[in-house]
């Protein structure tokens, strides 16, 4: 046979029986067997993962197809069940509604030219940013979407009286050059053509800003109140070239504490919107159910009903005990889950907030004292804290009246608690203003002994006790301040139980 052949030689059949040959097929054969059963075992770990994960019945180890696409279904049905829910209601609370317009705009900047003069401040500068959407409707990610600019856009709102001496706002916007005609692009809310002071590349541009003819009237150094979001390196430059430059507060702030009837319809509309969004999609839930699964499925119901959300936090239980979670959302819901959502959407700009704490619809609520009373002592616990922080809550929407300082509301909802027996377990403030930006100020903390509330101004009440370890309770509602009369209350209703939240 030609040793060219594809047929083994004697001599391949001889070297094939060798020894050494014999000793390396064993070895390749053990490594072959061990590789084999390694991977077995990681393909069943894998299997009984996922069989685990979607709670699968069947031989251990094998996922069932039929039931991974029935676990499926059911959760599609359950996120249109939550849609569906709230679309058949109507949608009312959007009647309302309607987008800021010019005049609203206008307005903005009339109030905030009053305000300058009364406190002594020469102009009000801006940079792109929750402030410059309220006076100017242009935001950060609006002007540069991927990060804030290092290069100034800034808007100046000054104070001037007119013929007859009355004020008026003057608006002015630092820009660079290659940029101006992007700025007058941006459709922003003024009835006459924006004033631009261009800079170039090579210039200073807050020195560009101190010798243009914005501040030609002033022999004295201009007196520059700047927005809390002004970044440092812009308010250092300012202040280098010779502006006075002094940080938000008094009358200014105030301005946008302040809500307008428009802001107000908004804030309804969009708060109610949302505890709407809440009840509807809680009549849907069923066992098994994951934090993450909810939150997700709440957030396209949000978004069913035109609003957009921005936060959504899911609890169950033990996680809730922190108040803004930190787990990985994969706890599964139960019959006696407690279950804490606080969620936030926009509308028109504006900011829902709000939050709610429940027993999920398939556990049967008692139908009286002695059924509640034979229930196991850790679901009598959950109702207890329930109406402590509901009683707490109420007690601090008793004081939102004109004057009241922030802390009173604070202290108010603290007390019921700490009463209650369950001092130290509510770890943060009781509320704070809402309007464009979810949290705003006033901020109500039991040291703000100084800020007095006034009508127009919006807020969250949301007492909490949390314990460790078991679970948390917040309720979360939006009071307007009404003068001394009731404050007007823009979620809709509050909850009425932990059944009915």
């Amino acid at each position: 046979m030609s040793k060219h052949s594809n047929w083994a030689t004697l001599n391949d059949v001889e070297a094939s029986n060798s020894p050494e040959k014999a000793r390396r097929n064993r070895f390749s054969l053990r490594n072959a067997a061990w590789t084999l059963v390694t991977v077995g075992l990681i393909a069943t770990g894998v299997s009984r993962y996922f069989s685990a994960q979607l709670r699968l019945p069947g031989p251990e180890g094998r996922v069932q197809p039929c039931q991974v696409h029935e676990d499926a279904k059911r959760l599609e049905n359950f996120q249109q069940c939550a849609i569906d829910n709230l679309l058949e209601t109507g949608l009312p609370f959007l009647e309302k509604a309607s987008p800021i317009n010019v005049a609203d705009f206008e307005e903005r900047r009339q109030r905030l030219a009053e305000a300058l003069v009364a406190e002594e401040a020469d102009a009000f500068v801006v940079e792109p940013g929750y402030t410059f959407k309220y006076y100017g409707n242009v935001s950060q990610p609006e002007w540069e979407v991927w990060e804030p600019e290092e290069r100034p856009f800034l808007m100046l709102v000054r104070p001037f009286k007119d013929e007859t001496g009355n004020i008026k706002a003057n608006t002015t916007f630092l820009c660079p050059s290659f940029e101006a005609e992007r700025a007058r692009l941006l459709g922003m809310p003024f009835n006459e053509a924006i004033q631009i002071v261009p800079w170039e590349e090579h210039w200073n541009p807050y020195a560009t800003l101190r010798e243009s003819d914005v501040f030609s009237d002033l022999t004295r150094a201009p007196r520059l109140m700047v927005d809390e979001e002004m970044r440092d390196f812009i308010q250092r430059g300012l202040a280098y070239v010779g502006f006075e430059v002094v940080g938000l507060g008094g009358r200014v702030e105030e301005v946008r504490q302040i809500k307008s009837s428009s802001e107000v319809e908004i804030l309804r509309a969009v708060n109610t919107g949302t505890v709407e969004a809440v009840r509807q999609m809680r009549k849907c839930l069923y066992p098994g159910l994951t934090e993450n699964q909810i939150a997700e499925a709440l957030d396209n119901t949000l978004r069913a009903a035109g609003l957009e959300p921005f936060f959504d936090i899911v609890l169950f239980d033990e996680n809730a005990s922190n108040p803004h979670g930190g787990t990985n959302g994969s706890k599964v819901l139960e019959a006696e889950t407690f279950v804490l959502i606080d969620v936030g959407a926009h509308l028109y700009g504006y900011s829902s907030d709000i939050c709610r704490t429940f027993f999920p619809p398939f556990f049967e609520k008692p139908s009286s004292e002695k059924e509640k009373q034979a229930l196991a002592p850790q679901i009598i616990e959950k109702l207890n804290v329930w109406g402590i922080v509901f009683e707490a809550q109420s007690q601090s929407i008793r004081q939102f009246r004109g004057n009241q300082t922030a802390a009173s509301v604070d202290i108010a909802a603290r007390n019921v608690i700490d009463k209650a027996g369950y001092e130290g377990t509510f770890t943060h403030r009781v509320g704070h203003g809402i309007g464009i930006k979810a949290h705003e100020s006033p901020y109500l903390n039991k040291g703000n002994h100084k800020t007095l509330l006034k009508t127009g101004m919006a807020f969250t009440s949301e007492p909490g006790i949390y314990l460790v370890d078991k679970f948390g309770v917040r309720h979360e509602d939006i009071l307007l301040v009404q003068g001394q009369a009731e404050p007007e209350l823009l979620t809709g209703s509050r909850a009425v139980g932990p059944w009915d939240p």
